[in-house]
């Protein structure tokens, strides 16, 4: 029954993610030739690359909060991965810069879990901590290994190489065995057939030039999901954050459940960060984070603690980064999709007869509607802003559904009651 539950959630996550193509789509074809940027290639591939450390710090923060664990601190353990990622890098190669910024990070959340878990610190007071801690820490040894170096100094590390990238064959003009195959994607894209040509850009922006990190960090959706929904040990962390007490009276150490969960969880959110400095930028450059563990934390609440859930939640804030990147008439001609989504959403509060919100969200919607009518592109300050906006959004209207962990930030001593 949970399996049956669980894919009828991933099919609708799925069904979700094709009507907002769609919707993309629809709204691209009214504001044409205002833009063509919300489904082209470019802001595919921008999106895929930008959700990717978001995800993984998302993913961190589902694992340590399976384990009734709040994990504030992904924002500092990210800062750590990007300083060792970058060291790493530099020191031994790219791959190795990977590890060494997962391991960077898991001290973080090493550190995390002896405080929340072993002393019984509170968990946000733990997190903020180390959110701290961390760009202090990147200073100092900054200080003692990139200040000399050409190219280094207080703020930033020498560039460092990437860790490669590869193009799909048959659909992305990929090479195979030196024969440069068929651009499918490419082509159906250029023939401007709604929403199949949209749809195909997407793809192409998405199998085009995709990092190995990438690929690996895709890979981990699933793997998280078998590990913590189909193995013993899964079933011991997610016990630990929901019961710890009847955990631990049937034999589960909850405590090494615990310490193992947030550890993991900091290794993810340090693989985020080595992927920015990596792959992202090539470079460790201070602040270069820039909220993207708080964001992460957003995708957990969005995806319901839920892998997949994160996944898509990635995506949607990766989407809202790539476009404040993007020329202001994309932002702008987002404003239509916004306006009809509240529109939706009134309709639906009338139909449900909830007034209050009906009205509100009618409001909202009229308000939005109007501001892209009598504008043609939005004010400057909008854009770099678009992905803390998209967050407050998501956490306004995610939180009549949420299921949260049952012991979730609570204390916890064994031989309690």
């Amino acid at each position: 029954m949970r399996g049956l539950l669980r894919s009828s959630m991933v099919l609708r996550w799925m069904l979700a993610a094709l009507g907002l193509v769609v919707a993309l789509s629809i709204v691209q074809g009214l504001a044409r030739p205002e833009t063509t940027d919300l489904l082209s290639a470019g802001t595919a591939e921008s999106t895929l690359r930008r959700a990717v450390p978001i995800l993984l710090a998302g993913l961190g923060g589902i694992w340590a909060e399976r384990a009734g664990v709040v994990n504030i601190g992904l924002e500092g353990m990210m800062v750590l991965g990007t300083w060792f990622g970058a060291w790493g890098a530099l020191e031994f190669g790219p791959w190795w810069g990977m590890a060494i910024g997962m391991a960077g990070g898991a001290g973080g959340g090493l550190l995390h879990a002896v405080a929340t878990v072993g002393f019984g610190v509170d968990h946000i007071i733990s997190g903020v901590a180390i959110n701290i801690l961390a760009p202090a820490a990147a200073r100092f040894l900054s200080r003692e290994f990139f200040a000399g170096r050409p190219g280094g100094g207080l703020t930033q590390s020498p560039r460092v190489e990437s860790v490669g990238s590869v193009d799909v064959p048959f659909v992305s003009g990929g090479d195979l065995f030196g024969w440069t195959t068929p651009d499918l994607f490419g082509w159906i894209d250029d023939q401007g057939w709604f929403l199949v040509s949209d749809t195909a850009a997407l793809l192409s922006g998405i199998t085009q030039s995709v990092s190995w990190a990438t690929l690996v960090a895709l890979a981990l959706v699933p793997i998280s999901v078998f590990l913590l929904w189909r193995t013993p040990v899964g079933l011991r962390i997610r016990a630990s954050g929901e019961h710890p007490v009847a955990a631990d009276s049937l034999g589960v150490n909850v405590y090494r459940m615990k310490f193992t969960a947030v550890v993991v969880s900091g290794g993810l959110a340090g693989f985020g960060g080595a992927f920015i400095a990596i792959e992202q930028t090539g470079i460790y450059r201070e602040n270069q984070v820039q909220g993207r563990g708080f964001i992460g934390l957003a995708t957990v609440i969005f995806g319901n603690w839920q892998p997949a859930g994160a996944f898509l939640g990635s995506l949607l804030f990766g989407f809202a980064d790539a476009l404040q990147l993007r020329d202001r008439t994309a932002v702008h001609a987002l404003l239509l999709l916004v306006g009809v989504a509240l529109a939706a959403l009134a309709v639906r509060a009338f139909v449900q007869r909830r007034t209050r919100p009906a009205v509100l969200l009618s409001v909202a919607s009229a308000g939005v509607l109007w501001w892209y009518a009598v504008t043609e592109e939005v004010v400057s300050e909008l854009p770099p802003i678009t992905p803390h906006v998209a967050t407050l959004l998501v956490l306004v209207f995610a939180t009549s559904r949420l299921r949260p962990p049952a012991s979730i930030g609570l204390r916890y001593r064994r031989g309690q009651e």
